[in-house]
C-alpha cells in the first residue's frame, strides 16, 4: 500500500470533509472563472462594436487655413485654396501593416450648396460605409440607396420646412428626400446628405473627398501605431486620432475588470482560509491515525506527502468542476450584460488557457492553505500521538 493509495481511502472514507474542501476551493475558482469570462467576452463584444460602430480616426485636408468644420475638426473653407484627397489615395489604407484592423473607412465631400435660397452644406457620403459607422443614426424614412436622393439632417429639414417624399431642388439639381434624421445634438443635425457620386457631381469635384472617417480599434494594436501608419502612407493628408473618445470607450470596461477581480481575490482568499480551517481540523482528528503511520516508520516527509496528496487530489477537482461552473455561469449571466443584437445573445468562448490557469489556481491555493496543517502534522510525536490510543 503506497501513499496514494492511503490517501485515497481516507477521502472516501471522510466524504464530508472532502465535499466541504471542494466546495471552499470551488466557489472561489469559479467566482475568479466567471468573473474573466465575463470580461473577456464582453471586452470582445466592446471591442467588436467599438471596430464596426463609430470612427476614433479623421483624414482630412493638410492646410493652414482651414475656416469649415465638421465633428470639431477643421475641413477648410472656400475662400481659400483647400487641396481636397484623392478618393483613389483612400486605397492605400489597404497596404499598412495594421490593416486588419480598420473596420472601416468612410469618405466624405462637403460642400455649401443652395437650396430654396438658402446656403446649406451638402455632405456626400459612401452611404453603405457611412451608415454602417453610424449606427447610433435613427431615420423617419430610410436611409440612401441610390442617387437623387438626400438624407435631411432635423434641424435643417425643420428650417428649410422639409418632408419626406418632398422633391429639393439642390443647386438646380433635384433631389428626392427619403429621409430625416432624428435629432443628434451635433453638426449633423445641419447637414443635408446625398450619395458621394451626386455631391461629386453637384460640387463639380470629381474623384475628390473633403475628409475620411476611419474606425479602428484594436486590443493587441495601440492606435498610435495605426495612425503613424496612416500618416505614412498618406504623406499629404492631416491623421487625427480622437483619443478621448477610445478612452473613454474602454475606461468603462477597465473598471469593471478591476472591481471584479478585487471581488474574485477576495472571495479566494476566503476559500484558502476555507482549506486552511478545515485541514488544521483534520489534522486534529486524525492524531491518532498520523501517530500510527509514524510509529510504523512514516518519515515527516511521508507525513507530508499524504496530507498534500488529498489536497492536491481534491483541488483538481475543484478546479475542473471551477472552470465548468464558471463558464456555465457566464453563458447564462451573459444575456443580461449583452448589448449584442445578432442571434439575440453573444458568444462565450471557452478558452482552454483559462481552464488550465482554473486549474492551477485551485492547486496553487490549495497546498498554499494546507502547507501548515501537513507541516504541523509531520511534527507530531509518535509518542505524544499513540497515547491517545
Amino acid at each position: 500500500m503506497n501513499l496514494r493509495t492511503i490517501a485515497w481511502n481516507n477521502l472516501k472514507r471522510r466524504k464530508t470533509r472532502m465535499i466541504f474542501l471542494v466546495a471552499g476551493l470551488l466557489i472561489g475558482v469559479a467566482t475568479v472563472v466567471t468573473i474573466v469570462s465575463l470580461g473577456q467576452a464582453l471586452t470582445m463584444e466592446a471591442q467588436h462594436r467599438m471596430e464596426n460602430f463609430g470612427a476614433n480616426i479623421i483624414l482630412a485636408p493638410k492646410s493652414d487655413e482651414l475656416s469649415l468644420s465638421y465633428g470639431g475638426i477643421d475641413l477648410g473653407g472656400f475662400s481659400i485654396a483647400v487641396s481636397e484627397i484623392a478618393e483613389k489615395d483612400l486605397d492605400k489604407i489597404k497596404e499598412i501593416p495594421n490593416a486588419r484592423n480598420i473596420a472601416a473607412v468612410a469618405p466624405k465631400l462637403l460642400g455649401s450648396v443652395s437650396v430654396q435660397g438658402s446656403r446649406v452644406l451638402l455632405m456626400g457620403v459612401d452611404e453603405e460605409k457611412e451608415f454602417h459607422v453610424k449606427r447610433w443614426w435613427t431615420l423617419e424614412g430610410r436611409a440612401l440607396e441610390s442617387n437623387d436622393e438626400l438624407v435631411a439632417g432635423s434641424q435643417v429639414a425643420m428650417t428649410l420646412g422639409l418632408s419626406l417624399g418632398d422633391v429639393v431642388p439642390v443647386n438646380e439639381r433635384r433631389m428626392t428626400l427619403v429621409g430625416i434624421l432624428h435629432e443628434t445634438g451635433s453638426q449633423d443635425d445641419d447637414l443635408l446628405i446625398s450619395t458621394l457620386d451626386d455631391a461629386q457631381a453637384i460640387l463639380d469635384k470629381p474623384g475628390l473627398i473633403t475628409m475620411a472617417e476611419v474606425a479602428a480599434l484594436c486590443a493587441d494594436c495601440p492606435l498610435e501605431d495605426i495612425v503613424i501608419q496612416l500618416t505614412q502612407a498618406l504623406p499629404n493628408v492631416k491623421v487625427t486620432a480622437l483619443q478621448q473618445v477610445v478612452k473613454t470607450r474602454m475606461h468603462a470596461l477597465n473598471q469593471f475588470q478591476t472591481f471584479s477581480l478585487g471581488i474574485a481575490a477576495v472571495v479566494v482568499v476566503i476559500g484558502a482560509l476555507v482549506v486552511f480551517v478545515t485541514m488544521m481540523g483534520s489534522v486534529k482528528e486524525r492524531t491518532r491515525e498520523i501517530g500510527i503511520f509514524r510509529a510504523l516508520g512514516f518519515r515527516r516527509s511521508h507525513v507530508m506527502n499524504l496530507i498534500l496528496t488529498e489536497v492536491v487530489a481534491v483541488s483538481t477537482l475543484a478546479g475542473v468542476l471551477g472552470y465548468l461552473i464558471g463558464m456555465g455561469v457566464t453563458s447564462m449571466v451573459m444575456p443580461f450584460f449583452s448589448q449584442a443584437q445578432e442571434g439575440g445573445h453573444s458568444v462565450v468562448h471557452w478558452d482552454p488557457m483559462l481552464g488550465v490557469g482554473a486549474l492551477a489556481l485551485a492547486l496553487v491555493v490549495g497546498s498554499l492553505a494546507s502547507y501548515y496543517p501537513a507541516l504541523q502534522a509531520s511534527r507530531m510525536d509518535p509518542t505524544e500521538a499513540l497515547r491517545t490510543l
